[in-house]
Parts: C-alpha cells; sequence; structure tokens
C-alpha cells in the first residue's frame, strides 16, 4: 500500500516547533558531534585493523573507497524515498541506529572480510540518514544562513570527530593496542545519539516551518514544475565527483604511516584528531565566506585534494602529518560547505531525491577514487600525483561552469 506524502506530513507536523531556528541546528549539531564520536573513533583506525587482519594497501583502499561510496550511492535510494514519504525524522533514526550498532561490533571480530563487511555497514547508516538529515538541517538553515548553519553543524560535529579518536588512542595506549575495548567504549555515545533524537524529534516533528522560502519557490517554479532538478545542480554533483576521486581515505593515508613506520597505530587516532580540528576551522571559515561571496570559494577544495597527494605520501613525518592535516581541511569543506550548495541549488519539495542523487554521483567517484590511489599507492606515487593534480585541474573546470549556471 503506498503512503500518502500529504498524511505522513500532517502526522509528523502534529505539534508545533517549539525551538529557534538556531537552537535547532545546535541540537541537531549535538547529535552529529555524538555519532562522529562513535564513527570517527572507529574510521580513525580503519587502516591499521584491516592491516592487523592480513588487509594490503589496495585491499584498505577498496574496502574503504567501497564503503563510501556505499554511504553515498545508496542514497540514491534514501533520497528519493525521504522525499516521496516525507518520514525525514525516521530515516534519519534509523540511519543512526545502524552505525551505532557496527561500530561495536567492529572491535569483537577476528576476520578480515567480517571486518570489512562491518566497515561498509557503519557506512550504509549514513546512507540511510544522510539525505533526510541534510533536508532537515537545510530548513533551520533557511532561515540562519545556509553556509553559516551548515558551518555550525560541521564545527559540531568535529567535537565529536575529534574526542572519538583520541579516547580510542588512549585505550589502545592503555591496553597494548587491543582494538576491542578501544571500539567497545564507543557504544555509550552510540545509545545517547539515539535518545537525543527521540527527544529532538518531539520538540520540533516539522522541521520545514523554519523555511520561509516563497520567493525562492516562486523562482525557481519553472525547475521544479517538471520534475527535472537544474542543470548547473548535475555540473556541481560532476565537480565534487572530481575532487572527491582525488581525496585519498584516511584509511590509505594512515596505512602508509604505519607500513613505513612513520607513526606508531596508537598515534593515528591522535593525527586523526588534529586533522578533524582542522576540519572544523575549515567548515566554519569556508561556511562564513560562502554567504558573502557564494560558491566561488569552493576553488579551494581541489588545491587541497591535489595538496594531500603531494604531502602525505612522503617518508618524511612531518610532511606526511601535515598533509593528513591537509586532509582535514579538504574534510571540512567536503561536509559543509558542499551540502550547503545543494540546497541553494534545488527548490525543498525535491532536496532529499536531489542530496541522494548528488551522494550517489560521488559514491561511484569515491569507489574510483579508494581503487585508483590505493593501486597506484602499490605502483608509483609519483603517477599517483599526477593523476590527482589533473583530475583537480577538471574539477576546477566544472566549478567554473557550475558558476555560471546557478540560478
Amino acid at each position: 500500500m503506498g503512503v500518502n506524502p500529504a498524511a505522513s506530513r500532517k502526522q509528523e507536523a502534529g505539534q508545533p516547533t517549539r525551538m529557534g531556528p538556531w537552537r535547532f541546528v545546535v541540537w541537531f549539531g549535538t547529535v552529529s558531534l555524538l555519532a562522529d564520536f562513535v564513527y570517527e573513533g572507529a574510521r580513525s583506525i580503519t587502516g591499521p585493523l584491516l592491516a592487523s587482519l592480513g588487509a594490503s594497501a589496495l585491499v584498505v583502499g577498496v574496502v574503504t573507497g567501497a564503503g563510501e561510496a556505499a554511504a553515498l550511492g545508496l542514497r540514491l535510494i534514501s533520497g528519493p524515498l525521504a522525499d516521496r514519504t516525507r518520514r525525514f525524522w525516521g530515516l534519519a533514526i534509523g540511519g543512526y541506529a545502524l552505525t551505532v550498532v557496527s561500530v561495536p561490533l567492529l572491535g569483537v571480530v577476528g576476520v578480515l572480510w567480517v571486518a570489512c563487511a562491518l566497515v561498509i555497514a557503519e557506512r550504509v547508516g549514513k546512507a540511510v540518514r544522510s539525505p533526510a538529515k541534510d533536508t532537515l538541517l537545510s530548513h533551520a538553515t533557511a532561515a540562519t544562513g545556509r553556509g553559516r548553519g551548515f558551518a555550525v553543524h560541521e564545527a559540531m560535529d568535529q567535537i565529536g570527530a575529534l574526542a572519538g579518536p583520541l579516547l580510542v588512542a588512549g585505550v589502545l595506549a592503555l591496553t597494548g593496542g587491543d582494538y576491542g575495548p578501544a571500539l567497545g567504549v564507543l557504544a555509550v555515545p552510540g545509545i545517547a545519539v539515539l535518545l537525543l533524537l527521540f527527544w529532538l524529534r518531539a520538540r520540533v516533528p516539522d522541521p520545514e516551518a523554519y523555511e520561509r522560502e516563497a520567493e525562492a519557490a516562486a523562482a525557481l517554479t519553472h525547475q521544479a514544475a517538471d520534475g527535472r532538478l537544474p542543470r548547473a545542480f548535475w555540473t556541481y554533483a560532476g565537480f565534487t565527483a572530481a575532487t572527491t576521486m582525488g581525496l585519498a581515505t584516511f584509511g590509505v593515508l594512515s596505512y602508509h604511516l604505519v607500513e613505513r613506520h612513520l607513526l606508531t597505530a596508537a598515534w593515528v587516532p591522535v593525527l586523526y584528531a588534529a586533522a578533524m580540528a582542522v576540519d572544523a576551522v575549515a567548515a566554519l571559515a569556508t561556511g562564513w565566506l560562502y554567504d558573502r561571496c557564494g560558491p566561488r570559494v569552493l576553488i579551494a577544495l581541489p588545491v587541497l585534494t591535489a595538496g594531500v597527494v603531494v604531502l602525505a605520501f612522503t617518508d618524511t613525518v612531518a610532511i606526511a602529518v601535515a598533509g593528513s592535516l591537509v586532509w582535514g581541511a579538504a574534510m571540512g569543506i567536503q561536509e559543509s560547505t558542499l551540502r550547503a550548495t545543494v540546497a541553494d541549488l534545488v527548490p525543498s519539495g525535491r532536496r532529499a531525491t536531489a542530496y541522494g542523487l548528488f551522494a550517489g554521483v560521488v559514491g561511484a567517484a569515491s569507489l574510483a577514487g579508494g581503487a585508483l590511489i590505493g593501486g597506484l599507492y602499490g605502483y608509483s606515487i609519483p603517477a599517483l600525483i599526477t593523476v590527482v593534480v589533473v583530475i583537480q585541474v577538471l574539477a576546477v573546470v566544472l566549478l567554473a561552469v557550475t558558476r555560471t549556471g546557478r540560478p
């Protein structure tokens, strides 16, 4: 039996919004803070964990790339589903639940293929929740300023991304490198994520009430009437795919650091935490600039992406560490300002679908990029750098076309 979108919307809007838009952004940021505590704590040691189970650099690259592809590509389903059913809160809660269950289990398995499956399962949880979550957030940021709202959310996100890896590093140091307890303690913030989500849904059942977009809807009616997304959206998705393809996963970066004996496994989460701090600063800076200057600020992303491979794959500790910090800055832009731009390009009624399609395009690039960078790493690092730089030049061209095509 089909779901009546109007009835679902009415059901979710059964109580009035009782929280200002900035408070909603901050509380939703707290949810993400706790969730990042869980899954970024796990991701900070994915490379060394898989290597300890016998994985090669190629396997780490493919698995982490496949995980990102799942986190992005499956939004092709979850995005349209969210728009069709309007059950944004339900999808967000379900996705978070899958993530916070998968991570503690990752610490107790001892078989490579099971660990790989759990790494991907954690990312599937992100795929289920993200279009719905981003749409909920986009309604509040219509009132706060899209760049600033997404930036504050991302900065709070990264507090958890900083604390989680540090806790994991501490537990690894205390237990002599035992991954089980290090990942098991992450179940506590995972429970808090779900409790806070249910409370926030009760307080703000219909976040779309924040968005007052009569003028924007009138301007975009001709784009939404036939159900098609704006041409600029597709060009923009191409730009993001190009930058994503060239951005190495932290799994490969950490693999390089440990296998070349530049850092011990216990220090890798500390470096990841530092990269997440840089992530937060980059998100705030580019978010505020985006509200003032528009998408031209995104030129920083291909520059940073190229810088990662130039710096991170050296055999000098300081330079390789600097490359990981540059990676953090690139992630900050990717996780905040890129999402804000989608909300500005697409009207509200098609926004979750747009986020899903956008992520699907980027997911394909993530999978290709993980395999490409993992494979080239084992073949020739100079060739890896050359290929990534060429891809980023293409990304700059696509960004220029997107700017001229924006409504």
